[in-house]
């Protein structure tokens, strides 16, 4: 896939008061710009509860309905230095023990000292980690001994990963309730991921409603967002990246219904990058194969889109490979382009900031 473009290809300038900190009061008046592929349309500026205005009778949303875990847990080591644990996906089944359930995961680990293997990090509730080993790329293999089912225990002790430019006290912040109701979709339900699909938090019940109304209709898919999301890009020549596996699934139904929909002269229009990398992702041969992988997909620049004809998405930050995934759907220059057309008309950017629709 070379494009002979590099990381510094992908960088904007972004003054740091654009960065939303907190969501909009309703989600579905957040901003939409509208960027046309065709090259020739011009850039236009909207609202998001004016999308069923935007699209015409036919058209498919494709939904990402994965739902954020609570996953940040934070310990001790016996010495007393703290220990920070993202969880990313589990490496094997539940094994019961005396002391608790048992199960080994991929996380991504922050402490004052590498940790020794075996050595135990002591939880809330009297729940345990210990060290196993690397991980690919910057993870580790843990293995984690709490009690009771693991998603009470992560609703009682843990917090929501939110990315680091979303500044929150360590415990306690005020804005913790208002995290944990607004960093997920109204339509999440399969819990997996530590980062929100975060075009689909613009979307209420009533829009849906309204789109069906329209004729628009929509489908799920599931990819849980890894944590691979808030690693930085580090290598300038782009073939040297590697990116985090993620788990996703497509069921027959939601393969059947979008095949229906471009056959019927629909548009498929995936809402946000993950959408696309699923979706991407499962293309194989000639079309969607149904069931559940991981995929280390890297849309850049000379990709070839198969699966998609649109998608809505928020605004992403420099040099991040979800700005090469979208420059790749709607052409470098013409993304940066509207990227400083949205600083100077004061978007929100990142997760919970404003969003773009392509077409």
């Amino acid at each position: 896939m070379a494009s002979g473009l590099s990381l510094k290809d992908f960088d904007y300038a972004l003054p740091a008061e654009l960065i939303a900190q907190e969501p909009i009061a309703v989600r579905d008046e957040s901003r939409l710009l509208c960027l046309p592929v065709d090259r020739i349309s011009s850039v236009s500026h909207r609202r998001f509860d004016e999308l069923p205005d935007m699209l015409k009778s036919g058209d498919m949303l494709v939904l990402n309905d994965t739902r954020v875990m609570p996953a940040r847990l934070y310990g001790y080591k016996p010495t007393g230095g703290k220990v920070e644990i993202l969880l990313d996906r589990p490496l094997g089944e539940v094994n019961e023990s005396a002391d608790g359930n048992r199960q080994a995961w991929l996380c991504l680990v922050r402490a004052s000292k590498p940790l020794r293997p075996g050595a135990p990090v002591q939880l809330p509730e009297g729940a345990s980690a210990a060290w196993l080993g690397p991980g690919p790329g910057a993870s580790a293999r843990v293995e984690l001994t709490w009690p009771g089912t693991l998603s009470d225990y992560l609703e009682r002790n843990g917090r929501l990963p939110l990315p680091a430019y979303i500044h929150r006290e360590t415990s306690g912040d005020p804005l913790d309730a208002l995290d944990r109701k607004r960093y997920q979709t109204v339509f999440a339900d399969k819990p997996g991921a530590v980062a929100a699909p975060t075009a689909g938090l613009h979307f209420t019940g009533e829009l849906i409603d309204r789109l069906l109304a329209k004729g628009i209709s929509n489908t799920r898919v599931t990819l849980h967002v890894g944590p691979g999301t808030f690693l930085p890009v580090r290598k300038e020549n782009l073939d040297d990246h590697q990116m985090h596996a993620e788990r996703y699934r497509i069921e027959p139904e939601a393969i059947e219904a979008m095949t229906r929909c471009r056959q019927q002269g629909g548009r498929v229009i995936a809402v946000g990058t993950t959408v696309v990398r699923c979706l991407e992702a499962a293309w194989q041969g000639d079309g969607l194969q149904p069931g559940e992988d991981l995929t280390e997909i890297f849309i850049r620049p000379g990709y070839r889109f198969r699966a998609m004809d649109g998608m809505l998405t928020n605004f992403h930050l420099p040099r991040s490979t979800l700005i090469m995934l979208v420059s790749a759907f709607a052409g470098r220059e013409r993304v940066l382009k509207a990227y400083e057309e949205a600083v100077v008309n004061r978007y929100r950017f990142f997760s919970y900031g404003d969003a773009m629709l392509l077409l």
